[in-house]
């Protein structure tokens, strides 16, 4: 109980302060980024769909390939799936490149290609969330959402000692009644892009600048000496283990057979070569079977052997991939030249290994 009333009191206290502080500390220290430059909700969508899961060191040359090759929404909705999901190629979390692709088409059937700019209509279009709503609805129309992402629940969670596990319904309840309190209604475009800014230069997840901050002296966790406890996090689930082999059948004329993964499951869209998943290694009797039985071009086999294995962990999976040169005497039906698969969008683990592929074959 007596926990619950100081942060009531710290809220209390903070009120009126807390934005002004905040807002002040980002007019002198924020990053200069192109999509902190604009009110065009479609340039912040943009932004904002990259930059889910994705560093702004990183994300920052994707966003600049982005608007020049699809300076409007229009031009995004007009282009291929593989075309985007290629210039994606090397991002992750391919699921957002093909919502990203099915928003732009809604926005032109439904919006006349006018790409929303408040909450609630932002809300219902694909790979959009509250947090994502929120900020693009206050960054472009200077809507009072406070947003809500991984650097946000670490500042306020460690600020008021806030014992709700994140990323729970129940967090999300809690940490808005806090920030609504909070925000500025005047400037929310800038108390959003502060408050995270801060988390993320400031209250970090490793050696925060606890000496530095400007609110230590209210800071309940650094009173307290309580920083490495929060935000509370409920425990990530068991990651799954996999073995993919790849089969890199290659004829006579350097043709090579890829298929298009069309399942539910990791790199939906993208293109892969013939796969085997097991449980161990698998063997050259089971691959000539494999391929002779689901490809009636393949038949004279050459030799086979492995080239490399490699570990590629995803969020919850960690997988083992297997590369096996399968060389073979049979004309391949429905083949690829190897120098054309550069124009396929691949996974980051098949990337690397296609860049090697014709130094492999010299």
């Amino acid at each position: 109980m007596k926990s619950s009333f100081l942060k009531i009191d710290l809220l209390n206290k903070l009120e009126k302060k807390f934005a002004s502080n905040l807002i002040s500390w980002y007019s002198v220290n924020k990053r200069s980024l192109p999509w902190r430059e604009t009110t065009d909700s479609y340039k912040i969508w943009l932004s904002e769909i990259i930059l889910q899961q994705t560093q702004i060191k990183q994300g920052l040359s994707y966003y600049n390939k982005f608007v020049k090759l699809y300076p409007n929404v229009t031009a995004l909705s007009k282009a291929s799936e593989q075309d985007i999901l290629k210039n994606w190629e090397g991002l992750g979390y391919y699921s957002r490149a093909r919502n990203l692709h099915k928003s732009a088409k809604i926005v032109v059937d439904k919006y006349e290609s006018k790409f929303p700019s408040n909450y609630d209509e932002l809300i219902k279009l694909p790979g959009i969330g509250d947090y994502s709503a929120s900020a693009i609805s206050s960054f472009s129309n200077n809507e009072v959402r406070p947003v809500l992402d991984g650097n946000v629940y670490r500042f306020v969670g460690r600020m008021f000692q806030i014992s709700t596990i994140i990323n729970t319904p129940s967090a999300v309840k809690v940490f808005k009644n806090t920030l609504n309190l909070l925000i500025s209604k005047n400037n929310p475009s800038d108390f959003n892009q502060a408050i995270m800014d801060f988390g993320s230069t400031v209250c970090k997840p490793k050696n925060p600048n606890c000496n530095t901050c400007i609110f230590k002296l209210d800071c309940l966790s650094f009173i307290h000496n309580t920083i490495e406890k929060y935000p509370v996090r409920k425990k990530p689930p068991k990651s799954k283990s996999r073995i993919l082999n790849y089969l890199v059948v290659i004829d006579k004329n350097r043709m090579t057979l890829i298929n298009k993964r069309n399942e539910k499951d990791i790199w939906q869209n993208l293109f892969d070569f013939p796969l085997i998943e097991t449980t161990s290694k698998v063997n050259e009797a089971k691959i000539k079977t494999f391929l002779s039985t689901n490809y009636e071009s393949i038949s004279l086999f050459d030799n086979i052997f492995l080239h490399k294995s490699i570990m590629h962990k995803l969020s919850h999976q960690n997988l083992k991939i297997n590369f096996w040169i399968v060389n073979v005497s049979n004309t391949l039906i429905g083949g690829v030249d190897l120098n054309n698969l550069k124009n396929y969008p691949f996974p980051k683990p098949l990337i690397s290994f296609i860049s090697s592929i014709n130094k492999l074959l010299l």
